[in-house]
């Protein structure tokens, strides 16, 4: 007979729990939240917009109803849910997040969401500006009600795998740095001292490197598109949303297809191409060097608006923020299938899960330009350990699912602190709860710089005197 594994139990929830969207993210959190918060099962309520996950629900014996929410029905069909004290959380697809939000602080609820998330249309609507449609705007958002709502019930934005858990991995590697290039330094307290830090270190380039290997036994159906996580989701910011980056001060040569933006923090600019046709180098230790896509994600703004070092109102330092994704071998192919067909997304979509063969996702921040060149920090996190440390998902979205457990544990803990982003939160508690969902936890030094190996057939146009450029790591 096998034994029983107990599990910790982080923190008790005395009220309701509404999970809003019931995809590959809802299906696998579910049973780290009945694993690790205490609360009563009978509370637990489930809705979403489509047949997804019915099976796991009624295995888990959670209520499961299609009820999708719309601009007008949004607050009627909540109501029947929810009340003081409660948890909304939100991982749906076309559902405005600060809707939500608002919702959830007039009425005192707990909130958490994985994407800043406008209405149906918000990511494909001509009539929008880019801003608008960017996560820079979206983020916008999100601060405005911030700044408007104050403190309150705790609202947690964005925090899944990226944009989340990076963010803690991030103050890790900064900390890590500094032991080992011997800096002495305490352990920074606030945003500004973050910032310090990052400065007195001299990092200018942090990457979000990410390379999935996991491969199915079969091949990728011509028609589908395929991917180890939400399809939608991909599709919106890898195709839909322009290429987006924080913007470094060491910066000397502006893309000539970028823009700033006119209003807002200021940290990031962007593409006039999507993230998926935008490939830059990177790092990480399993791979070595290899081409990503610069996809537009939150945490490539929040982050790099966080450690940005101000005197007055003159910006000193600010690091070059972006994801470098490498994404599964079926990802790639249904990416350039979807290009071909002008960007329309397959009719067909598909995730891989149980089909899975091999691979892990190798997941963390690539911290580069400081005394030891570059350094990475992560998850290395294969389909087999997924497969003994939690059911109904792949290491994607286990890195996924361990940052939304980590980020509701959290929003327990401090139940009003208004509207938080990962980068404002107590990393090593988070880790805590997170860390054992996480296959590896990596740390690298390299002495790899995207100039390595450059002109050997063809000569380009780079810029010797400092590798860590933007116009060094593009590559088309």
């Amino acid at each position: 007979m096998k034994k029983k594994i107990k599990y910790p139990v982080y923190v008790k929830f005395p009220g309701k729990l509404l999970i809003v969207g019931f995809g590959s993210i809802g299906q696998g959190v579910l049973p780290l939240i009945l694993r690790h918060i205490g609360l009563d099962k009978k509370k637990i309520s489930i809705i979403t917009a489509d047949n997804l996950g019915r099976d796991v629900a009624r295995k888990e014996g959670i209520p499961f109803k299609i009820q999708p929410l719309t601009k007008d029905n949004y607050q009627e069909v909540l109501d029947q849910y929810l009340g003081k004290g409660d948890f909304l959380l939100n991982l749906s697809v076309d559902v405005s997040s600060i809707a939500l939000m608002e919702y959830c602080r007039e009425r005192d609820i707990l909130y958490l969401d994985t994407v800043v998330e406008p209405w149906l249309g918000g990511y494909t609507d001509p009539s929008l500006s880019i801003t608008e449609r960017s996560n820079y705007g979206l983020r916008e958002t999100m601060l405005a009600a911030k700044k408007s709502f104050g403190k309150g019930p705790t609202a947690v934005s964005t925090h899944g795998a990226n944009p989340g858990i990076v963010s803690h991995f991030l103050k890790r590697a900064l900390l890590n740095i500094a032991r080992d290039t011997g800096l002495k330094t305490k352990k920074p307290k606030a945003r500004a001292e973050w910032g310090a830090l990052m400065r007195k270190l001299a990092v200018k380039v942090v990457h979000i490197a990410e390379y999935d290997s996991q491969v199915s036994e079969k091949p990728k159906k011509i028609g589908r598109f395929e991917n180890t996580w939400s399809v939608s989701g991909f599709h919106s910011e890898g195709i839909c949303q322009p290429c987006e980056m924080g913007w470094g001060t060491h910066e000397k040569h502006f893309p000539k297809n970028g823009h700033r933006h006119k209003s807002g923090c200021g940290a990031a600019i962007y593409l006039d191409q999507p993230g998926a046709r935008t490939l830059v180098r990177t790092w990480t230790p399993e791979h070595g060097n290899f081409l990503g896509r610069a996809v537009t994600h939150n945490e490539s703004v929040s982050i790099a608006d966080y450690f940005t070092v101000r005197k007055g109102r003159k910006t000193i330092f600010r690091p070059t923020v972006h994801y470098a994704y490498r994404s599964c071998d079926a990802s790639i192919l249904s990416i350039e299938e979807c290009f071909g067909k002008n960007s329309e997304l397959q009719k067909e979509q598909y995730i891989l899960m149980d089909d899975i063969t091999k691979g892990m996702d190798e997941l963390g921040v690539l911290l580069m330009g400081h005394k030891k060149g570059a350094y990475w920090y992560g998850s290395q996190l294969t389909i087999g350990q997924t497969r003994k440390l939690a059911p109904y998902q792949n290491a994607t979205g286990l890195q996924v699912t361990a940052g939304v457990l980590g980020g509701m544990v959290w929003a327990i803990e401090h139940p009003r602190e208004g509207v938080v982003e990962a980068d404002e939160m107590d990393h090593e508690r988070v880790m805590e709860v997170i860390e054992p969902y996480l296959g590896t936890m990596k740390g690298a030094y390299t002495e790899w710089t995207p100039l390595e190996g450059r002109e050997a057939l063809f000569p380009e146009d780079i810029d010797k005197s400092d590798p860590w450029q933007f116009k060094n790591i593009l590559f088309s």
